[in-house]
């Protein structure tokens, strides 16, 4: 709402009432009675979610009075409610630990965007092209009946398909129960940038097929390999809280802190020594330290940690007698004394611990490298140990396991589409042709809440509330030493005509001809059933808990092989590395505008795609800062501006996901470049994962700077007035 028609509303009586500004209809508006009893200007504390990523933080939400826009029975006006002004961490929650990232003190806009959609919407234009209108619920709900009761009416309940954004929630379990009860196939959740081959060489390593905490607080010496546990990989706040009593926390001891990497992550800026290496050669370096720790003079390790040092590498084919020093600089690039020197420190400073994920988890030997950093920490003496690595106990199974590669092939013969919360057209490789087979579908259904690249294809739009007008319920993988499951019940009442995504779908069962029995009534029930009602608000273990199995053997003993490519290195001369942004993750949060307009960390751009390069490459192309390049893979080719960036290797250049989306409100569509779009589909043979990082690229300038790419302080010198502090 803009200011001028804010003031011009006036106390009313009666059920509604229009005000009406000097007689001009275009700022006519409706006042509806508050639907509760409002205390003015006392404000309550009410816990919750955070739903823009996987880490499952608990938040406190600042509720209080306020005028609110919204829609009641199509009609547009003002509502006074008690709504959420302000989000931050939970100090009790062992994840947030009071702490909150930028993404999620930006969830609040989710509730309160102006494109939010607000009430079920019915295609009424060509499929793509947005065109909705605007229906009641009980025709939406009708019209996805009598859809799924065609199915079943023919026997063809196979022919429902289901994408949804994986989880660790009830939600997820609610979705997979529903499928398995109608004759379906299982829903499809599927995460480009996953962490199966971590979960993987966990299960063959420790017996625990789930990411790993880090007991960062403890820890003397943390080694990282291209994980940006700071930024945005596996559970950041919690990462970041702990690693803050790592460097600060301990009177005396400062944790020393070494990265990994091929292109300097916020992580590795935060490093007191960063070490590139060739994509793809992580394993080698992490073998190389197992050797000398094993073979150098490095054994001056503790005696209690003999037994696991030799057992490290037994699993690893030949040992490790080949990692030498000298061997390993060949393969990485490392030098060898920098090799021993990592190995004497690691040696002397205990307790250490490693991380791996991110980029050298995105290659074709992926499994290689996370079993290797698997034997480090086994060699170290730090798995189940202070200052170590350990497995959140009670990390429940919920929802459909991770679909492999290529998920959506069954997609060209599903005949009904629901989609939850997932942009699959967005966020898959090109190759995979998703958008055509979606277009393809005789009926989709979107819970979104958004018309995104997805949910433009579809027929019917049943809009969910946000998460804060929600029973919300998560079950941490990660990122806490102790089981952490979180139950919440709304902060809010919904400020538009939307509805739980759970109750839809719980009364669509109902429904049909041939009722699908769920074992929940609402979503109460559902989100409860993860624990006992008396605890609700806590996170006490979960009664559905994943047991640890014994360590299993890999089908064979790994060996280090060189990463494989998609691109001639001839024609393709440039390694690409597309990144989770800090702001957006996978995109999923590029709407939110208060993320578009927070410079980024290691480049100080906002509202942008930018793809970075080293100086010496930008000067053999002859680019500068701002000039627009063309990056072209085999699958296609992006146009976007250049940033020079020193912390990056010569032949490589990265660029942020996020941007590029045809369709996300105003804020996101038609802003900047899809990175996705660019990776070729290839593989990581043993869990089908697709290596993100593994796909060629060749650059050429294209034109001058055009303004697309944004810097911040660029931007504050042209126009200081706009960003003075408020």
């Amino acid at each position: 709402m803009e200011r001028r028609d804010f003031i011009k509303l006036t106390a009313v009586t009666g059920t509604s009432a229009a005000l009406a500004s000097c007689g001009n209809p275009e700022h006519q508006l409706i006042r509806f009675v508050p639907e509760e009893d409002i205390i003015p200007g006392i404000a309550a504390w009410k816990p919750s979610v955070c739903p823009v990523c996987s880490a499952g933080c608990a938040v406190n939400a600042r509720v209080m009075d306020a005028d609110i826009e919204t829609v009641r029975n199509g009609q547009r006006g003002v509502v006074r409610m008690n709504v959420a002004k302000k989000l931050e961490g939970l100090p009790k929650d062992p994840i947030s630990r009071g702490g909150l990232c930028a993404r999620g003190q930006a969830a609040i806009q989710i509730t309160y965007h102006p494109d939010r959609i607000a009430q079920p919407l019915k295609r009424e234009g060509a499929r793509g092209t947005g065109q909705f209108k605007a229906i009641g619920w009980d025709e939406a709900i009708a019209e996805l009946v009598s859809k799924l009761d065609a199915l079943a009416a023919s026997n063809d309940q196979k022919s429902l398909a289901i994408v949804a954004r994986p989880r660790r929630s009830r939600r997820s379990e609610l979705l997979a129960e529903f499928a398995r009860r109608f004759g379906g196939p299982p829903p499809i959740a599927f995460d480009l940038f996953g962490d199966d081959v971590l979960r993987r060489a966990n299960a063959i390593s420790f017996g625990h097929d789930q990411l790993p905490t880090f007991d960062l607080a403890q820890a003397r010496y943390l080694i990282g390999f291209g994980a940006d546990f700071l930024g945005t990989w596996n559970s950041p706040v919690a990462q970041n809280a702990a690693y803050g009593e790592m460097r600060q926390g301990r009177p005396g001891i400062r944790g020393r802190f070494v990265q990994v990497e091929s292109r300097m992550t916020t992580t590795g800026a935060s490093a007191d020594e960063w070490i590139p290496v060739k994509p793809g050669t992580e394993g080698v370096l992490a073998l190389g330290l197992v050797h000398l720790m094993n073979r150098g003079p490095e054994r001056t390790a503790p005696q209690a940690a003999a037994a696991s040092r030799a057992d490290a590498a037994r699993p690893f084919q030949g040992g490790d007698d080949e990692y030498t020093p000298q061997r390993v600089e060949q393969i990485t690039g490392v030098p060898a004394k920098r090799v021993e020197r990592i190995a004497k420190e690691l040696a002397e400073l205990r307790p250490a611990v490693a991380i791996v994920g991110g980029p050298p988890l995105a290659h074709t030997n992926a499994m290689f490298t996370a079993l290797a950093v698997n034997a480090l920490n086994t060699a170290l003496g730090s798995v189940n140990q202070p200052g170590g690595i350990f497995f959140t106990p009670g990390a429940a199974i919920q929802g459909p396991a991770p679909s492999p590669q290529t998920p959506y092939t069954s997609l060209g013969t599903a005949k009904v589409l629901l989609i939850d919360d997932a942009n699959p057209v967005y966020t898959s490789p090109t190759a995979w042709k998703v958008k055509d087979a979606i277009a393809n579908i005789p009926f989709i259904a979107s819970f979104a809440s958004f018309v995104d690249d997805t949910s433009v294809f579809a027929d019917l739009i049943l809009p969910d509330h946000s998460f804060l007008e929600s029973w919300v319920q998560s079950s941490a993988e990660s990122g806490s030493l102790e089981a952490a499951s979180t139950v919440a019940e709304p902060v809010m009442k919904p400020i538009h005509n939307t509805r739980a995504t759970p109750e839809v779908l719980i009364e669509v069962a109902g429904k049909l001809k041939a009722p699908v029995s769920l074992p929940w009534k609402d979503a109460e029930e559902l989100a409860k059933s993860a624990q006992p009602p008396a605890t609700s608000n806590q996170r006490p273990a979960t009664s559905n808990q994943r047991p640890a199995t014994s360590p299993r053997p890999p089908a064979s003993s790994p060996r280090f092989e060189e990463p494989r490519f998609d691109g001639d290195a001839a024609q393709y001369p440039f390694h690409f590395l597309p990144y989770l942004s800090p702001a957006f993750g996978d995109g999923s949060s590029a709407h939110l505008p208060w993320l578009q307009e927070m410079p980024d960390a290691m480049t100080s751009a906002m509202w942008s795609s930018w793809v970075e390069m080293n100086p010496q490459t930008a000067q053999k192309l002859k680019v500068r800062d701002g000039d627009l390049v063309d990056l072209t893979s085999t699958q296609g080719t992006l146009r976007v501006p250049a940033v020079i960036f020193p912390g990056i290797a010569p032949d490589i250049v990265a660029m942020p996901v996020g941007q590029g989306h045809e369709h996300f409100t105003r804020y996101a569509s038609g802003r900047g470049a899809n990175a996705i779009s660019l990776i070729a589909p290839i593989a990581e043979p043993e869990t089908g994962a697709v290596a993100w990082a593994a796909t060629r690229v060749k650059v050429a300038r294209a034109a001058d700077a055009n303004g697309t790419l944004i810097l911040f302080a660029a931007e504050m010198r042209e126009r200081p007035h706009e960003y003075k502090v408020r």
